[in-house]
């Protein structure tokens, strides 16, 4: 079974691993001229459901090996004042726990892994189109002309997909969150931080979501959410340099008690700005001979921490069911009865965190009376157990995905 892999991020390099894995023919079909996501992002979590899926292709050791172990959160105000805090994500009883890592290091790692597995890898490769064949199957075309056929069609092309479209034209556009992506490293020398190697630390400000980590060595690792009411496009987005980019979040950190401003005005290295988007529910996964994962099915806010490990189950859970179902249409409807409400509850939950990051006055105000309590019942052994749903999910690879 010819598996025709549309992009290279952890979606579509997990599911090429676990093709080769599972005896069929995968090749990965890439736009960029290298692997997707190295010029994309800052740095992710993946949690132990995420490590799980990645362990089922033998993968795991990636993110445990370029990342570190992540402990707990801790929620501060933008005028400084402690709201509470929480474990991020159980241990498990083999001690597996959430790791961070840069996204460089994952997308790298697993493009590197496909590539050492013998698994073809075609860059410059933009799917326009696709279509199904007589005898079964389906075409895809590229931009640069080329076409490729395979016995199905996995659309691992991200929040923007092609894939999705052209199963379904009726499928919603991804959701602009009102809210900016950007981030990177900065030394720890000369600021003044409140937080052990591997924590968290969240801070709603007046005017900007700011949040960051101290790894191992001592760098600095952070991120902003700056909100936008109007959706900036992706041309505005690619003028911005990082000058404006620091200058703005210096203006937008300034009047917060935090170290936020000094953090941002530290790093030395480029940054850059993206949007944030998540996804509505998609109506149509598939058609019978293609089918979207990850984010093109279903992007998660990334405040939800899970968007990189729902994205590697998907593959694995997919490739399963094209392992062990005896038709291709019949592998696609079973993927997607194992998977459509855990990702979608999912989803619902992390859109519920993102809206606290995008509050006026009032609601800056009833949130932080609010959360030390809600903070104080999502902390300990009780509340992880509630989570239990979300983090203790285990693929085993040798049971059948049939039944």
């Amino acid at each position: 079974m010819r598996v025709l892999i549309i992009g290279g991020g952890v979606a579509g390099t997990v599911a090429a691993l676990a093709a080769h894995r599972a005896g069929l023919e995968p090749e990965l079909f890439e736009a960029y001229d290298h692997s997707a996501g190295l010029d994309h992002g800052v740095f992710l979590t993946v949690a132990v459901n995420g490590l799980d899926a990645l362990r089922a292709v033998d993968a795991h050791h990636v993110a445990l090996d370029a990342g570190f172990p992540t402990g707990r959160i801790r929620f501060q105000s933008g005028t400084g004042k402690h709201l509470g805090s929480m474990e991020i994500g159980p241990v498990l009883d083999d001690g597996t726990v959430t790791h961070t890592l840069r996204r460089s290091d994952l997308y790298g790692g697993l493009y590197d892994l496909v590539v050492k597995r013998g698994i073809p890898v075609h860059h410059g490769k933009r799917l326009t189109g696709a279509e199904r064949l007589p005898g079964g199957g389906v075409r895809a075309r590229f931009a640069d002309g080329t076409t490729a056929d395979g016995a199905v069609l996995v659309g691992a092309d991200g929040v923007h997909s092609v894939t999705r479209g052209l199963i379904d034209a009726a499928n919603p556009r991804p959701r602009y969150s009102g809210l900016g992506n950007t981030g990177g490293f900065a030394p720890a020398a000369g600021v003044d931080l409140d937080a052990a190697p591997g924590d968290y630390v969240m801070i709603w400000g007046r005017d900007c979501f700011f949040g960051y980590t101290i790894a191992p060595d001592g760098q600095i690792w952070w991120f902003a959410n700056p909100p936008a009411r109007r959706e900036p496009s992706r041309e505005e987005l690619r003028r911005l340099t990082g000058r404006e980019i620091r200058d703005d979040l210096a203006a937008r950190l300034a009047p917060d008690r935090t170290p936020g401003a000094r953090i941002v005005a530290a790093t030395a290295g480029e940054i850059g700005m993206t949007n944030q988007y998540d996804l509505p529910t998609v109506p149509t996964w598939h058609d019978g001979s293609m089918v979207v994962i990850g984010d093109a099915a279903h992007a998660v806010s990334p405040a939800s921490g899970q968007g990189a490990s729902l994205a590697a189950e998907d593959a694995v859970i997919l490739v399963r069911c094209l392992r062990d179902l005896p038709t291709v249409p019949a592998a696609l409807e079973r993927y997607e009865a194992l998977r459509r409400s855990r990702v979608e509850r999912i989803v619902k939950w992390g859109a519920r965190m993102n809206n606290t990051k995008k509050q006026g006055v009032v609601g800056r105000t009833l949130r932080d009376l609010a959360l030390p309590v809600i903070l104080r019942r999502a902390d300990g052994p009780d509340a992880m157990a509630k989570m239990a749903w979300m983090y203790h999910h285990h693929i085993d690879w040798h049971a059948t995905a049939a039944s």
